[in-house]
């Protein structure tokens, strides 16, 4: 009985999008988590980079994702310190990053949800990078939001295509 009761108070798709909301949550807290570890090291970064250039067509969508996600940190990093120049240079990498994203994404991506939420989470904290930002950064970081959110939606869209 109560499973018919269930069934009229939640429609399948409702519990479809509540399971979805449930299984975001649960990924976004883990990423969150993975994230605060992470190494932004040039020697970290760096192996990352290569592992995600030597990495199968369907890995690189969430290696990507990574590297994006660790060098928006590090742009962070280096505009606190006040050095804005190798920040916007840092900006350079991660729009680079984000079109590798945006390229090569294909059909049977793995991780493809574990990369659409590191990307939702790297945009804000951009976007609270960008608020925080001097007047002259803000053209280069408000560039690479649109780019991080534009990547952001395909990735989105191929989520809930499958």
């Amino acid at each position: 009985m109560t499973s018919s009761f269930t069934s009229m108070i939640w429609p399948a798709n409702s519990r479809k999008i509540a399971a979805a909301i449930v299984i975001s949550t649960l990924s976004l807290t883990c990423i969150s988590a993975l994230a605060s570890r992470l190494d932004n090291s040039p020697t970290a970064l760096a192996a990352l980079q290569v592992k995600a250039n030597k990495a199968q067509p369907r890995d690189k969508c969430f290696l990507y994702a990574e590297l994006v996600s660790q060098m928006t940190d590090l742009a962070g990093q280096q505009f606190n310190a006040g050095d804005s120049e190798r920040a916007t240079e840092t900006l350079k990498q991660v729009q680079s990053y984000a079109e590798n994203i945006h390229a090569g994404l294909p059909d049977n991506s793995k991780k493809l949800i574990d990369a659409e939420l590191l990307m939702r989470h790297t945009s804000l904290r951009l976007t609270d990078i960008l608020h925080e930002a001097a007047e002259e950064d803000r053209p280069a970081l408000e560039v690479t939001l649109k780019q991080l959110n534009q990547v952001h939606a395909q990735l989105m869209m191929q989520v809930f295509e499958k």
